[in-house]
Parts: structure tokens; C-alpha cells; sequence
């Protein structure tokens, strides 16, 4: 049996990746999500053979791409808050729950234990809070480390658009120097209190997983993050996947 397309579009980059009964394949991509058009996608595709695709999609321009790219060539899902999950949903306003949300906490299921907290870095940083039973309970959304750092060379005008990377200390030597400690510091910061407070409310002892591009490097200074799994978000879709197409 061929294997699945699976495709994570949010809103910075687009992963790809095959899947299969078994768990992921080793062929990857990623594109720019601003760059997701039928050209890209036929260079992208063009030897990669699959039988169906799921994708889970926060951009709803891109979305439309896709609909319209695989449409009448492939059998075609796309993961929302209907998608055989695997888990239950315990959230008042289920359609309102983006898809890489539901990708991350179908992700857990014969990978990690619940309960859980899934933490994705990407534009956005999300909390995602999935119950021992297990079922989709909330979370939290912040700004993005990326978003939160060029917002001050954005709105200020002396100050410049860094590369956020890990400061030799904490106390500023250079204006960038004092801005990735701001950013990588104080972001761990933000980090931790809302841990804090969604373990606070929570039963049990969950386990804590990050996700995501500035996954790594915030991780390692909080230690309340058991373990970082880039593939969560695909495993989330080949979860849905297999239960779609099989």
C-alpha cells in the first residue's frame, strides 16, 4: 500500500512528510507557507508517490490551495475538531480548536503518556492540555518568540531585528546582547508561569512536551519540559490519517 501525504501548514513554514501504519517515513520537506502554490507544489510532489493526504491547515488562504491542488487526484482530509482524533474533546466550542492543536494532542496516543501538555513554538506559542482518559481539554496561546522579539525593532527606533540565540549572561553587554537576553530569558519566563498555572489546575502529573522551531533552545532552560518531539505534529496526522484511509 502506498503511504499517506501528511502536511502541517501553519502559518510560518509548511512540513510535509509520509506516513504509513507503521510511523512515519523518512521523506520530509518544508516549504514557506507564503511560498504554497500550485507550482511549488508540483515541483515539491512531483516523484513522491502517496495514496491519500491529510493535512492540517491554520491558514485559510493556503488551505483553499490545497483543496483546489489535490482535488479529484486524491482522497483528501482535512483534520478539524470531526476528525477521528483517537481522544475525546472536553472544550465548550470544539470548531474553534485549530487543526495543529488537534494534530499535536492525537500526536500523544501510542507515543507519549497522558495527561499531557503539549507546548508548540512556532508564530504563536501554544499550550495544549490533553487529560489522562485521554481528551482535548483547552490550553493557552501567547505570542511567539519570534513575533514578541521583532516587535521591538518594529516599534522602536534605535533598536535592530536580532538573531535570537542563547546570551553568554544575563546581564546585556550590547544592545543585542541585552535584547536576546530579553528575549530568550524573559521568554522562558512567560513560559513557565504559564506552565505553572495550567499544571496548577490539572490532575495528576502531566508530562510535558515542545514542539516546534525555538523548541530546543528554550527547553533547555526550563526544566519543567520532560522532553522536545519535533515529529508530534505528524504523528498527530498519521494518527488521524490511519484511522481516515485504512
Amino acid at each position: 500500500m502506498k503511504p499517506w501525504l501528511l502536511i502541517d501548514n501553519s502559518n510560518s513554514r509548511t512540513k510535509f512528510g509520509l506516513g504509513d501504519e507503521n510511523g512515519l517515513l523518512e521523506w520530509r520537506a518544508v516549504l514557506d507557507t507564503a511560498e504554497i502554490s500550485d507550482a511549488s507544489l508540483n515541483d515539491l510532489l512531483l516523484e513522491v508517490d502517496f495514496s491519500s493526504v491529510t493535512i492540517g491547515s491554520v491558514v485559510p488562504l493556503k488551505r483553499q490551495v490545497f483543496a483546489n491542488y489535490f482535488s479529484g487526484s486524491w482522497p483528501v482530509h482535512f483534520l478539524d475538531a470531526r476528525s477521528p482524533l483517537g481522544l475525546g474533546i472536553d472544550y465548550p466550542l470544539p470548531e474553534q480548536i485549530g487543526a495543529d492543536r488537534l494534530a499535536n494532542a492525537a500526536g500523544l496516543l501510542g507515543r507519549h503518556r497522558t495527561p499531557a501538555i503539549v507546548i508548540d513554538f512556532g508564530t504563536a506559542v501554544t499550550f495544549d492540555v490533553v487529560s489522562a482518559q485521554p481528551a482535548y481539554c483547552g490550553g493557552a496561546i501567547a505570542p511567539g518568540l519570534g513575533a514578541m522579539a521583532g516587535y521591538l525593532s518594529l516599534k522602536t527606533a534605535l533598536l535592530p531585528l536580532i538573531e535570537i540565540l542563547e546570551p553568554a549572561s544575563a546581564i546585556g553587554k550590547s544592545t543585542v546582547h541585552a535584547m536576546q537576553v530579553g528575549a530568550v530569558i524573559g521568554y522562558r519566563g512567560l513560559v513557565k508561569e504559564i506552565l505553572s498555572s495550567i499544571v496548577a489546575e490539572m490532575a495528576g502529573d502531566p508530562l510535558v512536551i515542545a514542539t516546534g522551531g525555538d523548541a530546543a533552545l528554550i527547553a533547555k532552560g526550563v526544566p519543567e519540559i520532560h522532553l522536545v518531539d519535533q515529529d508530534i505534529t505528524l504523528h498527530g496526522l498519521r494518527h488521524v490519517a490511519a484511522n481516515v484511509f485504512c
